[in-house]
């Protein structure tokens, strides 16, 4: 007869306090029930996958070990903490997960105070983690602060110079170190190499913390074994080292799925450490689910699926993701110019440049989640005469921005900036949002800024930036599939600064930059209707402004209208400069800019945190009839 408890071991628990009085077998069980949890939850939702059960055993010892809210335990990166979301009183919500109204993806402060730091870029979390510890000395809140940080966010700087500052500093504080030889692509540098040669030996970790003198630390039971084995090592460079030098007393590497291992040493940490310590734990990302396992992501990032199959459910399009488009395109472009090499940043599936690295893998380099590395490498690369290609996020664009002023721009050097997930993103909400790039890129001096308002534009876009070769340039696009217009055989380049008109109309203009082109098209239709059918111009260029268009645009009509996916600041901000300095308010034109609005929109769908935006047709049709004073249907105007 099974001695399993009648009522599952996860039913019993409310929050993380519940844990306490469960022994290390009901632990045992509570991990296999959050890990099926978790696996039903995001077949439902989608979501992140593979690094929420790679870390299931160690979310459930932290929680059994520390206690939290009152003790700080921060995950870095957020896809991490769907388990601890389970715990931490939010398992009733856990199926509205990156929904509209539902639960973030990541950790968010004003969503549970069990996430005390937002984090859904990663490398955060150290420094967080030392600022809460070193407020705790000084008289602030009581507690522990405890860092989980994947390896893969190990490879970014942000991370050292923390862990440099808290082996200075000397705090009580626990960076635990999960290892599951991968972050969201395989494992790139040093960093890697580096845990790879301390986890090769892994079963002799109680002789390697003998070597280095921390055998106090161990669980009593290995002690007496490390003591023997401590003068057959001597002489040997073994144990954490790096860390060592850092300041940290370091302990592992342990296996991160047995809390026979986990649970024995987080407690004598937690009892006895004074300082900074990092605990190294080995992990496999997508532990526990075979689909997740046998994915070339580990199920990082998965749409809805069936549980039984793994299989994912998508919706068929006939248009190309513009990713995608990109890619092909680049390796169109680099198949005729050998100069031509590709930069990303741990996110070679993500930006199309794992196809590009199939067709030229010498041409192709992931340097890591290192952004400030990716493009000051580029500059080089750029100063060095190859035609580099920086591919990244424009959420993530933002953390290398000083490069890109001060080694790129001022140095005039041409580096293309391929901009993905451009505007609202959908279910990964504003963490991700590619809201800011327009505005900090176009003030830079002769940065060329370009956004294509559908597949064949990104096709000609590339093309563009390839021919620049004495200057900056970025081109943005944003996430999911094109319009399905009719695609060119290859790109062709664009005549740098110029626009183009689209449809050609009455009284109101609207000139579009990016892809809300689409939108306005069609409250161009509707407003037909009524007899007010708008000019539409596609703008192409932010920077250099099509001064001409914009004037010709002026003198033809009464108003002016243009819409952007980009916070306040951007593209409509420099026409209206330039109608500011050509004298255009004096005469009492009319002049309105559609901008993101000035607030961060939570996860939705795309269509959802657009028409949120006021920037879907519907919304662009009655910023027509405002602008001109007409009246809407069921309206009366005084």
């Amino acid at each position: 007869m099974s001695d399993r408890p009648k009522t599952p071991t996860l039913d019993r628990v409310t929050l993380p306090a519940d844990l306490k009085g469960m022994t290390d077998r009901e632990l045992r069980l509570l991990a296999d029930e959050v890990r099926a949890e978790t696996i039903s939850a995001v077949s439902v939702t989608g979501g992140h996958l593979g690094a929420g059960l790679g870390v299931v055993e160690l979310t459930v010892a932290l929680h059994a070990v520390f206690d939290a809210p009152r003790d700080k335990i921060i995950w870095d990166v957020g896809h991490q903490c769907y388990p601890h979301k389970i715990l931490t009183g939010r398992r009733d919500r856990i199926r509205t997960l990156r929904m509209k109204g539902g639960l973030s993806g990541f950790t968010k402060r004003s969503e549970s105070p069990y996430d005390p730091f937002g984090a859904a870029h990663s490398s955060t979390s150290i420094s967080a983690a030392l600022g809460f510890a070193t407020a705790r000395d000084l008289g602030g809140d009581a507690g522990d602060a405890v860092a989980v940080i994947g390896d893969g966010a190990m490879s970014a700087g942000m991370a050292y110079e923390a862990m440099n500052n808290a082996g200075h500093l000397k705090k009580r504080l626990f960076v635990v170190l999960n290892d599951n030889e991968m972050s969201i692509a395989p494992p790139v540098g040093a960093m890697s190499a580096y845990l790879s040669r301390l986890y090769a030996g892994a079963p002799f970790q109680e002789f390697k913390a003998a070597a280095k003198g921390a055998v106090s630390l161990l669980p009593e039971p290995f002690q007496e074994g490390a003591r023997r084995a401590k003068e057959l090592l001597k002489g040997m460079t073994i144990g954490g080292t790096l860390f060592e030098e850092l300041g940290f007393t370091y302990v592992g590497p342990i296996d991160g799925h047995d809390l026979d291992q986990l649970l024995p040493v987080l407690r004598t940490a937690h009892d006895r450490a004074t300082g900074p310590m990092l605990i190294h734990v080995l992990t496999r990302k997508g532990k526990g689910y075979a689909p997740a396992e046998r994915a070339a992501d580990k199920g990082h990032a998965t749409g809805k699926f069936d549980v039984v199959t793994g299989e994912q459910k998508k919706t068929p399009s006939n248009a190309p993701s513009y990713t995608k488009v990109f890619a092909q395109s680049l390796i169109r472009e680099a198949e005729a110019d050998d100069r031509i090499v590709a930069i990303t940043a741990a996110m070679p599936d993500g930006t199309g440049l794992n196809l590009f690295a199939e067709r030229f893998p010498r041409r192709c380099f992931d340097v890591g989640i290192a952004e400030q590395h990716a493009v000051t490498f580029s500059a080089g690369l750029a100063a060095a005469g190859l035609k580099p290609f920086c591919a990244l996020y424009s959420t993530f664009l933002q953390r290398g921005y000083d490069q890109v002023v001060h080694d790129v721009a001022i140095q005039r050097l041409p580096v293309r900036f391929a901009i993905d997930r451009a505007g609202l993103v959908g279910a990964d909400g504003a963490t991700h949002a590619g809201a800011f790039d327009i505005a900090f890129l176009a003030n830079l001096p002769d940065m060329v800024v370009m956004a294509a308002a559908d597949e064949a534009e990104l096709m000609h876009m590339v093309a563009t930036a390839a021919a620049i070769d004495d200057r900056p340039s970025a081109f943005r696009y944003p996430r999911g599939e094109g319009v399905g217009v009719e695609m060119p055989e290859r790109g062709a380049p664009l005549e740098i600064g110029k626009g183009r008109i689209i449809a050609t109309g009455g009284r109101v203009a609207i000139l579009s930059f990016g892809t809300r082109l689409s939108e306005v098209l069609k409250a161009r239709e509707n407003l037909s209707q009524r007899g007010l059918a708008p000019t539409v111009a596609d703008a192409r260029f932010a920077k250099p402004l099509d001064r001409d268009l914009i004037l010709q645009l002026v003198s033809d009509h009464e108003a002016l209208i243009t819409i952007e996916e980009g916070a306040i600041g951007g593209f409509g901000s420099h026409v209206a400069q330039l109608l500011a300095e050509e004298g255009i308010f004096d005469r009492g034109f009319k002049f309105r800019s559609m901008v993101l609005p000035d607030t961060f929109i939570d996860q939705s769908s795309p269509e959802d945190m657009y028409a949120t935006a006021g920037m879907n047709a519907t919304e662009i049709e009655a910023k027509v009839l405002d602008t001109l004073g007409v009246a809407r249907i069921g309206e009366k105007r005084a």
